[in-house]
């Protein structure tokens, strides 16, 4: 199949109720409703963030330009007015931040594919929230193409510490994430 039946096969699927979508690298993944815990620290992120300055939606998808990727980070963060003011995609060009909160299922897409390509597209920042190690890790600086690409700051926090962010001109409270209970913890960042 090539890119552009890939992308209309993508835009036409229709998934069942509660089934989050994304496309990564020419790959369909589809995961279930987040959990509370999740949702939690998701909106606990995006309370924080002005929304007089910043647009904050969650789960929109967003174009990573010349890649055959459309995922769906848990919250985008562009400026206000910046954008299109309708369709499905959020071009990558105009995203400040992207924010993802790890789920017991999302792991290795969340610290693999996505970092590569959200540094791939220059994505200024990309923050994972880690409900399963209790950190947040903030990526800065992103540099290179294509699978190589990487930020080149890295900044671990962990839950309870603050997290500056400054191009969104806050300091990231930390204190009112929550965790999983019972996850088995994992190798990242």
């Amino acid at each position: 199949m090539n890119d552009r039946d890939m992308i209309k096969f993508f835009e036409e699927l229709e998934p069942p109720e509660g089934i989050r979508v994304e496309l990564l690298r020419r790959a369909i993944v589809m995961s279930p409703s987040p959990d509370l815990v999740h949702n939690r620290d998701v909106t606990e992120a995006a309370d924080q963030i002005p929304r007089l300055r910043w647009f904050r939606p969650q789960t929109q998808c967003v174009d990573m330009l010349d890649d055959v990727s459309a995922p769906v980070p848990d919250l985008v963060v562009t400026e206000r007015g910046v954008g299109p003011d309708q369709g499905t995609y959020m071009p990558s060009e105009v995203v400040t931040a992207l924010v993802e909160v790890v789920s017991r299922t999302s792991v290795d897409r969340d610290y693999g594919i996505k970092r590569e390509l959200y540094a791939a597209s220059a994505v200024p920042v990309y923050l994972i929230i880690d409900p399963i190690m209790a950190h947040c890790v903030l990526f800065t600086d992103p540099k290179g193409s294509g699978e190589e690409a990487d930020y080149q700051v890295q900044r671990l926090s962990r839950f309870g510490c603050p997290v500056p962010i400054e191009c969104l001109g806050i300091e990231l409270d930390t204190t009112r994430f929550v965790t999983f209970t019972d996850v088995r913890p994992h190798r990242y960042p």
